[in-house]
C-alpha cells in the first residue's frame, strides 16, 4: 500500500490536508519514515495488513493518536488512551508561561490527564522546581505516570477531586488547570472524531454553570496560593469576561486574559496579593 493508498481514502471524514496529515503522523511513528522516505517510496516494505487495520481504525472517525496510542506535545510525545484528552497544541502556552518564571516554585497542576502539562513544566523549569499533579482518575494517573517515567520527569502524581480539595493554606508558588469547561449546548459544532471518542468527563460542563470547576479552582487557589501566587488556566472564549470578574470577587489582586495564536481570549493569569 503506497503512501497516497493510505490516506486518500481518509479524505470522507477529513479535509485532504488533514487526511494527508493523519497519513504522515502515522507513517512517522507507527514505523519511522520521514516524509523524504515516503516521497522515495520506503513504505512499500510494510505489512499492509497492518496498514489497513490502522487505516479502517481511522476510518471510523478514531482520532490517530488513539490509534496510535501517542500524541505529540511540544518536544516529546505522550502515551495517551480514551480515558485522557488528546493534548492540544495551545495548552503549551500555559507551559511556556510558567517555565520562565517557576525557578524554585512549587507547582500544582489540577486535572493533569495524560500529565502533558506537569511534565512539560518539570521538564523546562528551572532546577529546584517542585512540580505535584491532581486527577480523578486512576486511569489517567497511571498514564500520566507512565509519560513521567518515559520521559524522566520528577513529578508527584495524587488522586484528588478538583471539587472537593484539600483546606490548604500558603502552598503552591503556581496553579495551573485546563479543566472542561465545554457547555453541552456547544456540542452540535465539534468534530465527531472528539464527541464519539474523546471522555465527556473531561470535556464538558453543564449549559447553567458553564463555570462550574472554575469556581472550584478559583476558591481553593486563593487560600492554597503563597502571596504574590499566580493561578494559570486555560478557558472557553465564551466566558473569559464572566471568569475574571469571578477571580476577582473571589480574591484575586489582578486578572489578565491572553489570546491564543488564533485571536480567541483562551488563558487567564490571575495574581493573589501581587507585589507591584
Amino acid at each position: 500500500m503506497t503512501f497516497r493508498e493510505f490516506w486518500q481514502p481518509l479524505t470522507t471524514i477529513y479535509p485532504e490536508d488533514e487526511a494527508r496529515w493523519v497519513g504522515r503522523m502515522v507513517f512517522e511513528v507507527k514505523y519511522a519514515l520521514t516524509h523524504a522516505d515516503l516521497l522515495m517510496g520506503k513504505e512499500t516494505s510494510i505489512e499492509e495488513n497492518g496498514l489497513l487495520e490502522l487505516q479502517q481504525r481511522l476510518l471510523t472517525g478514531e482520532p490517530v493518536q488513539y490509534v496510535l496510542g501517542e500524541a505529540p506535545f511540544g518536544e516529546h510525545l505522550f502515551k495517551v488512551s480514551p480515558a485522557v484528552l488528546i493534548p492540544r497544541p495551545e495548552t503549551l502556552w500555559l507551559c511556556n508561561a510558567i517555565a520562565t518564571e517557576a525557578d524554585g516554585c512549587d507547582v500544582l497542576d489540577i486535572g493533569t490527564g495524560s500529565g502533558c502539562i506537569a511534565i512539560t513544566i518539570a521538564l523546562n523549569a528551572p532546577a529546584g522546581t517542585r512540580v505535584t499533579a491532581w486527577d480523578i482518575s486512576n486511569e489517567a494517573l497511571a498514564i500520566a505516570r507512565a509519560n513521567a517515567e518515559r520521559l524522566q520527569a520528577s513529578v508527584t502524581f495524587l488522586q484528588q477531586d478538583m471539587l472537593c480539595p484539600p483546606d490548604d493554606t500558603d502552598c503552591w508558588d503556581v496553579i495551573v488547570s485546563n479543566p472542561p469547561y465545554i457547555c453541552e449546548q456547544e456540542k452540535a459544532a465539534m468534530e465527531r472524531n472528539v464527541l464519539d471518542f474523546e471522555p465527556h468527563l473531561a470535556l464538558f460542563v453543564p449549559d447553567a454553570d458553564p463555570l462550574h470547576f472554575y469556581r472550584a479552582i478559583g476558591q481553593y487557589a486563593v487560600k492554597a496560593l503563597r502571596p504574590n501566587g499566580r493561578l494559570y488556566l486555560e478557558i472557553n472564549p465564551l466566558y473569559a469576561a464572566e471568569l475574571s470578574e469571578m477571580l476577582q470577587t473571589q480574591g484575586f489582586d489582578e486578572v489578565r486574559i491572553h489570546q491564543d495564536d488564533n485571536h480567541k481570549d483562551r488563558y487567564i493569569v490571575a495574581w493573589k496579593q501581587r507585589n507591584q
